[in-house]
């Protein structure tokens, strides 16, 4: 679904890594901030996993506290790009798009993509925006994956990277793609991911809601609500709304089509072609990109030539601390861009 907040960037005949084109490639995208005369001042944002384009604007953006005036990502200084990854579901061309040929939803049928794929599609947009090179491209979670992508495949079109919450190589293999298509096989109407139309009759919706539900206790969203409403019983009701909020929004076949395309990502070996400063950061609680990935990914990322530096955030919130528990990093990343960043 494409947000209220967001627009639509459109191309045709975008060929993909793996085979196979787009006959038609939508981007949806929200900015913040406005670009400058010499258009250099951008800095493109890479949202996770399951998340959306939404980054700012209202206290429903998922960085909202990072991005503005004064903030660390400084609206009067920069415009902040956030660009809903091919795939998704939130207004990019994904497996709920219709498919030309058969004028139905691709579903199941939707091609095998890749974070090259979601990096190349970007470019397009900044181009058609007439920004060459970017202040910094920054991400979390899966849109880590894209930042580190974007080093490695365009060394040149930025001046700083700040990866967070991730890692420069995926963390589980077809493991964690067949899990998920088992989990949606056992609803009654699933239909092999053909169930369009029928998501609340199909047992879809209510498998979307349990996946979330499940997702937003691992990132550390139970604590955080347990501590806010004060009690473990009205935490589970707060998860329970999220997840159905979000099940109303997302497609299923996306979180496979996503997961296919992360379990192939791979910036490690080619490191070395890094040319941009990085700024690295990870939360002491996160059990997805746990804080023991830092020695070797900073000893590996240092070997290979790449000025990189690491903060660590200190916080009970898991992989949502950097959401979270902005204040206890907004400053590290505040002067990383400005030393780097601005020109």
């Amino acid at each position: 679904m494409l947000l209220s907040t967001s627009k639509l960037f459109k191309s045709q005949d975008f060929d993909l890594e793996l085979g196979g084109a787009l006959p038609v490639l939508e981007l949806a995208y929200e900015t913040y901030g406005a670009l400058n005369a010499a258009r250099s001042n951008a800095i493109l944002l890479n949202h996770g996993y399951t998340s959306s384009p939404h980054a700012a604007g209202d206290s429903k953006g998922w960085w909202h506290n990072l991005i503005g005036p004064g903030g660390a990502m400084d609206t009067d200084k920069y415009c902040v790009i956030c660009v809903n990854m091919v795939g998704s579901a939130y207004g990019s061309t994904g497996p709920g798009s219709i498919d030309l040929a058969t004028g139905k939803p691709y579903g199941p049928d939707f091609p095998d993509i890749t974070t090259g794929d979601m990096v190349r599609a970007q470019t397009l947009l900044l181009v058609d925006m007439g920004i060459d090179q970017l202040a910094a491209v920054v991400g979390f979670s899966f849109g880590g994956y894209l930042t580190f992508k974007w080093g490695v495949t365009y060394p040149d079109r930025m001046r700083a990277l700040a990866p967070v919450a991730t890692w420069n190589k995926s963390r589980g293999g077809p493991e964690t793609v067949t899990a998920i298509e088992e989990r949606f096989a056992q609803c009654p109407g699933w239909n092999g991911g053909n169930y369009y139309g029928a998501e609340k009759e199909s047992g879809v919706f209510e498998m979307l809601t349990a996946v979330r539900v499940d997702t937003l206790r691992s990132y550390g969203i139970g604590k955080l609500l347990e501590d806010q409403l004060g009690s473990e019983d009205a935490a589970t009701r707060g998860l329970e709304r999220l997840g159905r909020q979000w099940a109303s929004e997302f497609d299923a076949n996306s979180l496979v089509i996503l997961r296919k395309a992360a379990i192939l990502f791979d910036a490690w070996e080619n490191a070395a072609d890094i040319k941009a400063p990085v700024l690295y950061v990870l939360s002491n609680t996160d059990s997805r990109f746990p804080p023991e990935l830092a020695e070797p990914t900073m000893a590996h990322l240092n070997a290979s030539g790449v000025d990189a530096t690491y903060v660590e955030i200190d916080s009970p919130y898991g992989h949502r601390a950097p959401s979270e528990d902005w204040e206890k990093w907004a400053g590290d990343l505040s002067v990383f861009l400005n030393k780097h960043a601005t020109i």
